[in-house]
C-alpha cells in the first residue's frame, strides 16, 4: 500500500522571462558599443555636407584621404601621387573588384582631387566613391 507522503511535492519549473530580459540587455548594449566604434582607417578630414550622403564600410575598401595642404594619405600613412598609383596598381592585380573612397577636407583644392582621382582611373579601379558628411540642420517645413 502506497502512503501519500503529508508534505506536498513542488513541481520545479524554470522561468525564461528573466532570460528573456537579460537577453535583450544584452543585445542593446552590444548594440550601443558597436555604435560607439571607429570603423574608418583614415586620418581626420573636414568633410564637405551632402544631402544625400550614405557611409558604406568594407573590409576590402582603400581609404585615400586629401588634406587642406594638399597632402596625400593612404589609410593613414603619407604618400606621393607616385606611391599612391603603384600601391593602387598591385591591389588592383590581386583584387579586380577593388573599391576606393576618397575624402576630402572641405578646404581641398579641387585639383588635389582630381590629381587623385586620376590617379585612381590610371590603376584601372572602376569602384570609386566620395566620402560626404550628411547634412545635419535639413529645412523641415
Amino acid at each position: 500500500m502506497k502512503m501519500p507522503s503529508p508534505v506536498k511535492r513542488r513541481h520545479t519549473r524554470i522561468e525564461i522571462i528573466p532570460l528573456i530580459d537579460i537577453m535583450f540587455f544584452l543585445l542593446a548594449a552590444f548594440m550601443m558599443v558597436s555604435l560607439q566604434l571607429d570603423r574608418t582607417q583614415n586620418i581626420k578630414v573636414d568633410l564637405p555636407n551632402a544631402d544625400m550622403g550614405v557611409a558604406d564600410f568594407k573590409p576590402g575598401m582603400i581609404n585615400i584621404a586629401v588634406d587642406k595642404a594638399g597632402l596625400v594619405w593612404l589609410e593613414k600613412t603619407n604618400v606621393t601621387l607616385a606611391q599612391l598609383d603603384a600601391a593602387l596598381t598591385n591591389r588592383f592585380r590581386l583584387d579586380t573588384n577593388l573599391p576606393v573612397y576618397i575624402s576630402g577636407d572641405a578646404g581641398t583644392r579641387h585639383g588635389d582631387m582630381c590629381d587623385v582621382l586620376e590617379a585612381v582611373r590610371r590603376a584601372g579601379v572602376q569602384k570609386v566613391a566620395f566620402m560626404v558628411e550628411g547634412a545635419t540642420n535639413l529645412a523641415s517645413p
